[in-house]
């Protein structure tokens, strides 16, 4: 496989103690692509995300997740990002006393050497790009991070982050969730703004909606803890017209 990809190899998984999700998981997105992962309530999507993120709540039994050919299950959540990962969550927490622009100077330098920090200029131009491509006001900047946003709101933070972050992957987990067309659109301009050959995106839906916008190279489909078909976009519209049962009933789930 080439070492410009994220890849999912065999992945299994299960609440820490619990309950098995994840049943064996493949999935590859290379850098330069979108790809879509759609898939019914409970198939284990936004477990993915969070396990590919490194959130401790769950424990993989078996499998591995390759960032461009190197295993990163042993690297801790933050270790992760500073690789190239990025998660943009469904339900963005709220972080009192703490700026956006305070907060993305500190990613940012997080992922330098000590006597490398990023200079004000050139922070402060990242910053103006990514503000202009969501439409967005300058003074939104220097409110505290998340804290009394509408959930509009948050989800265009989490691509502004994006932007100004420039992961090599990002995983989008529902980023379209609760959004009204005219914040989808804001937030798919961000995506697509985004978009080149260094960076790969897996976007996490539920619907066809969000892939009007941001147009998907690949579509995977998840049913009970596996990717069981893929395809191009256009399998987005058919899983639009017909639903899941199709696909439920092609692999005997």
């Amino acid at each position: 496989m080439s070492d410009t990809t994220l890849e999912i190899r065999n992945l299994h998984a299960r609440i820490a103690g619990g309950e098995t999700i994840l049943r064996g998981v493949d999935l590859v997105v290379p850098r330069g692509e979108v790809h879509a992962l759609m898939g019914p309530n409970g198939s284990g999507k936004s477990t993915l995300a969070k396990i590919i993120a490194g959130d401790p709540a769950y424990e993989v039994t078996d499998g591995e997740i390759l960032l461009e050919g190197e295993d990163v299950l042993a690297l801790e959540p933050d270790e992760r990002a500073r690789a190239g990962l990025y998660l943009a969550f469904q339900y963005p927490v709220e972080v009192p006393g703490v700026s956006i622009a305070n907060f993305l100077r500190l990613a940012l330098n997080a992922r330098r050497d000590e006597d490398d920090e990023i200079g004000v200029m050139e922070f402060y131009q990242k910053l103006q790009r990514a503000v202009a491509a969501l439409d967005w006001d300058e003074s939104i900047l220097e409110r505290n991070l998340h804290e009394g946003f509408s959930g509009g709101e948050k989800k265009r933070s989490e691509i502004l982050q994006l932007l100004v972050l420039e992961p090599k992957y990002a995983i989008l987990d529902e980023t379209d969730s609760g959004l009204d067309v005219d914040a989808l659109k804001v937030v798919a301009k961000g995506v697509n703004a985004a978009r080149g050959p260094e960076f790969g995106a897996l976007l996490i839906t539920h619907y066809q909606r969000l892939l009007n916008y941001i147009v998907p190279d690949r579509v995977h489909v998840m049913v009970q803890g596996r990717v069981v078909t893929e395809g191009p976009k256009e399998l987005a519209m058919e899983l639009d017209q017909k639903g899941y049962d199709w696909v439920r009933e092609q692999v005997g789930a």
